[in-house]
């Protein structure tokens, strides 16, 4: 099933992310490894990486796995690309086959609290909704006539940890996005679930979808790390220090990502699983939240 008709139908989605092979790598392999989810996820997000001067080839790996029957996303960033480049890449994107993006800038997801991160965000959504809106009248940003439409399901990245309320500056900028033609937000990551259901309330008369990133945590210290690097207070106490009491530290860990995954069921539309480990573990943690 298509991602855009999962959405239509109400279905539970479930998205993860894949790192591609780098360089040179087969990626048969790959795709032997993801049958082992088919059918239990909607998508896979593929994003580009530059690992010590080795680029992914980000869309070749896309059309890839959609020969292979997998539902790709491409995920990509408009803060270091000009409009030619966004158009040059989302058109070849779309001739290779593929259908799902998820677009945000380099360090932030909308919105960030500085009136820079606000400038940031105005200036990379007009240009991606330039691009957006020229693909699919079937014209390139310079009013030549293309030889076909494009239309593509786009998600955006929100944040959504403010505490009891959304700024309205958020509100202004989701509402902006779904102008440009945003059919689903993927979150930060939750784990505060009960904060996040606050923030679902808030944004629920957009009516568009929401999936909700879920972390997998496997140690106390990895939630520790979370907060002292990305932002204080993302995991909550609670949570490490279950996972510190814990003495079969996996298990605790699949407990509190099921915990998490049933009550998210009831709040938004999905959720989309980041771990470590590969697609063995990825399954490990999609049987312990019984996910299809």
């Amino acid at each position: 099933m298509k991602l855009k008709e999962s959405f239509e139908k109400k279905r539970f989605v479930v998205t993860s992310e894949i790192q591609v092979p780098l360089g040179d790598e087969d990626p048969g392999g790959l795709v032997d490894s993801l049958n082992k989810i088919k059918g239990r996820v909607d998508g896979v997000s593929v994003q580009e990486i530059e690992l010590e001067g080795v680029v992914t080839d980000t869309i070749k790996s896309c059309g890839f796995l959609m020969e292979n029957n997998v539902n790709a996303i491409y995920q990509t960033t408009t803060r270091e690309k000009n409009r030619f480049q966004l158009q040059k890449d989302l058109a070849l994107a779309h001739d290779t086959g593929v259908e799902n993006l998820l677009v945000f800038t380099e360090d932030y997801r909308i919105t960030g609290n500085s009136l820079q991160e606000s400038m940031f965000f105005h200036v990379d959504a007009g240009k991606l909704g330039s691009v957006l809106d020229h693909l699919k009248q079937g014209i390139n940003i310079e009013g030549k006539e293309l030889d076909r439409q494009m239309e593509f399901v786009l998600g955006s990245g929100i944040q959504t940890p403010w505490g009891n309320e959304m700024p309205k500056r958020g509100m202004e900028e989701m509402e902006d996005m779904i102008n440009i033609g945003s059919g689903y937000f993927l979150t930060t990551p939750i784990f505060d679930v009960d904060q996040f259901a606050r923030f679902m309330k808030q944004v629920d008369p957009f009516r568009v979808p929401v999936i909700a990133e879920v972390m997998v945590l496997r140690t106390a210290g990895m939630g520790k790390f979370l907060n002292r690097h990305f932002k204080s207070g993302l995991v909550p106490d609670w949570v490490i220090q279950k996972l510190a009491r814990a003495t079969d530290t996996k298990k605790a860990s699949m407990e509190l990502f099921a915990d998490t995954v049933n009550s998210l069921r009831d709040i938004c539309q999905g959720v989309h699983i980041i771990t470590i480990g590969g697609v063995d573990n990825l399954v490990q943690y999609l049987n312990a939240a019984k996910l299809r």
